[in-house]
């Protein structure tokens, strides 16, 4: 259930206000504070940040018809507000504008995941057998992916980053093409399937099982067995394409 908001947030701060003043003005001696800073959020962002867990957590699923009227009444924020957020998520490829049916939660259909993962399949195994001549800091990228996916994988952390940290992995490993356009394909490719792939993640409930299959592949690519990495993304992503087709086929 998405969480109430008011439209008249304020920052509150859990410390008490310092004020260091000079020795020769009665002023804030402003250079005490340079290394504190503050990112201000609006409620636009937080109605956008509340919608994204509902949608990571399972609780709009896709096809679900997001009506201003109703998510204002609930979230206690305008109609001008949800529809400002509904507008990044929009952009986000979370949710998809029907004229004249409105917005709607996106929703994959089975021949739109077999086509993205045969895309994914061309570009990550392009990737994997580019392995052995990347830069050392695309490798890095590789192993730091993977490293943290695992230590997410090993507590208790929101459906939302993991998604993001499991499809880093796979970013991480277009990226040793060097490609900034294929890095940008991937990328438009992962927007569109992560909702799917989170509601996945959760009726599967294997997300260690999920962190230790790509530490074996990285292990692959770290002795040289580029032949059995590209086997084994070819096998991870088959089983992955298979999950997604049946979650879809569900009533």
């Amino acid at each position: 259930m998405v969480a109430r908001l008011s439209d008249n947030l304020s920052v509150r701060h859990p410390w008490p206000v310092v004020q260091i003043l000079s020795d020769n003005q009665g002023v804030p001696d402003q250079s005490a504070f340079a290394s504190l800073s503050v990112e201000p959020v609006s409620i636009v962002d937080r109605v956008a940040d509340e919608l994204r867990r509902a949608l990571f957590d399972g609780e709009l699923e896709p096809g679900t018809a997001l009506r201003e009227v109703a998510l204002a009444a609930s979230l206690g924020v305008s109609r001008s507000t949800v529809r400002e957020a509904l507008g990044t998520l929009v952009a986000d490829g979370l949710v998809d504008r029907i004229p004249n049916k409105g917005t709607v939660v996106h929703a994959l259909t089975a021949e739109g995941i077999s086509d993205i993962c045969r895309a994914r399949l061309v570009l990550e195994s392009a990737g994997i057998n580019t392995w052995p001549t990347a830069p050392e800091a695309d490798r890095d990228g590789v192993r730091d992916a993977v490293a943290q996916f695992d230590r997410l994988a090993s507590r208790r952390t929101p459906a939302q980053d993991l998604t993001a940290a499991h499809l880093e992995i796979h970013r991480s490993i277009t990226a040793l093409t060097g490609s900034p356009r294929l890095i940008a394909l991937a990328e438009t490719l992962y927007a569109e399937i992560r909702l799917a792939l989170a509601h996945l993640d959760r009726v599967r409930g294997n997300v260690r099982e999920q962190a230790h299959s790509h530490g074996d592949l990285l292990g692959l690519l770290e002795n040289g067995r580029i032949a059995d990495a590209s086997a084994a993304l070819v096998q991870h992503l088959a089983g992955a394409e298979e999950s997604l087709l049946e979650s879809v086929r569900q009533p």
